[in-house]
């Protein structure tokens, strides 16, 4: 009786195992891995005679193109549509663009884009360690000296007991602590600039001399970023994605410190307020970008920027559990993805609990996180989160 079997296959490497378990010999190997890889993407707001040559073109590669009827009235200004097909034919479609002269940006746009999705480990560079993004996915530690934070408000915001967490989440095995100043939960307003800076230093000081993990500062303040970094930070993290100080890209190029960029829409006070997209995934994707040209244009080192869709930054439940779903899209940016979903609220949602009684649902979103791409994590409960990536890893590094 013959068997059959549909493999899953998501990504370079495996596919090229899976080819290997049938004993192909290397050449062999080398001319099928282009084939078994599919990918459908999407792209709007294309006219209608691009949206025709590329949908000819790619029939003629053995794809296709999905479009509605519209594409043949050129009377229609733009239109979406979806290419279909695998790598080998991408390729090919990509090279045939270039004997068209209106449509080689297009072509270099695809081309950037199938690199992106295919890249998938980076070095992290800080100043006393580096880190090999895509063998193990990072933990970095929540430690919010505020009294005013969603989840643990109050809890740190004395100085001693914000360093002595700082130091349990050491030895609780965590590889970046993340401090901030300022909640950013919705619905909150600024804090002022000195206030920020007394809350934070004293800790990034005294956490910077006794730990050997890098903290990060979570502020989209320049000069709180440029004072924790003399203080000892090494990391900037950033809920606006370079959209609030565009100063900040500037501190980050200068003291060659990698930057996260994080998605939010509109600020802390005013995110959840009539909450809409028209394209979730294109409007994140584009904001992101957005932060990452103003970060290169201002010398960062692309090698050293992060991304965050902003899991809770003025998104609604479906748009949460829609990003978590759907994480791999973001590869496309060709950056690390760090995922932060730790105790927000539409755990809460799900589970009708308040913030203290997330763990089990933060900890399924966090191993569902990790299966579909994390890089990093940033989670309250160290020791448990580690656990649950530790897991998570391994299911997702087996082959077989």
């Amino acid at each position: 009786m013959n068997l059959i079997r549909c493999l899953h296959i998501t990504d370079l490497k495996e596919a090229i195992h899976q080819i290997e378990t049938v004993g192909v010999d290397p050449t062999g190997i080398e001319l099928m891995r282009g084939k078994t890889l599919h990918f459908n993407l999407k792209m709007e707001g294309i006219d209608p005679r691009t949206s025709n040559i590329l949908k000819q073109e790619m029939l003629s590669l053995g794809g296709d193109m999905a479009l509605d009827g519209r594409g043949l009235d050129c009377s229609v200004q733009s239109l979406d549509g979806i290419l279909m097909g695998s790598q080998k034919q991408f390729e090919k479609l990509i090279q045939k663009l270039d004997s068209y002269p209106n449509l080689q940006k297009i072509g270099q746009a695809l081309k950037e884009t199938v690199q992106n999705i295919f890249k998938s480990h980076f070095t992290l560079r800080c100043r006393r360690q580096t880190f090999r993004l895509g063998e193990r996915t990072l933990l970095m530690g929540v430690l919010n000296i505020t009294p005013d934070s969603f989840s643990d408000g109050g809890l740190f915001f004395d100085k001693d007991k914000a360093i002595a967490h700082g130091l349990k989440m050491v030895e609780e095995g965590v590889d970046i602590i993340d401090i901030g100043g300022e909640s950013t939960r919705p619905g909150s307003k600024p804090l002022g600039l000195e206030e920020e800076l007394g809350r934070v230093l004293p800790v990034i000081e005294a956490l910077s001399r006794e730990a050997e993990v890098p903290i990060s500062i979570d502020t989209y303040k320049s000069e709180v970023a440029r004072r924790a970094i003399d203080a000892g930070a090494e990391i900037i993290n950033d809920i606006s994605g370079l959209h609030f100080d565009p100063e900040l890209a500037h501190v980050a190029a200068k003291e060659h410190t990698p930057i996260i960029l994080m998605h939010i829409r509109g600020t802390p006070e005013t995110m959840q307020k009539d909450v809409y997209y028209n394209s979730l995934f294109s409007e994140i994707i584009e904001y992101l970008k957005a932060g990452i040209r103003q970060a290169e244009s201002a010398g960062v080192d692309p090698e050293q920027i992060i991304v965050d869709p902003g899991i809770g930054f003025g998104k609604t439940l479906e748009h949460n559990l829609l990003i978590i779903k759907h994480l791999s899209e973001f590869r496309i940016l060709g950056k690390p993805i760090l995922l932060g979903t730790s105790r927000k609220s539409f755990i809460g949602k799900i589970l009708n609990t308040h913030p203290e009684e997330r763990l089990e649902g933060t900890l399924s979103s966090i191993a569902i996180g990790v299966l579909n791409g994390a890089h990093i994590i940033r989670a309250h409960d160290v020791l448990q989160a580690k656990r649950a990536i530790a897991v998570a890893s391994a299911i997702r590094m087996a082959e077989g």
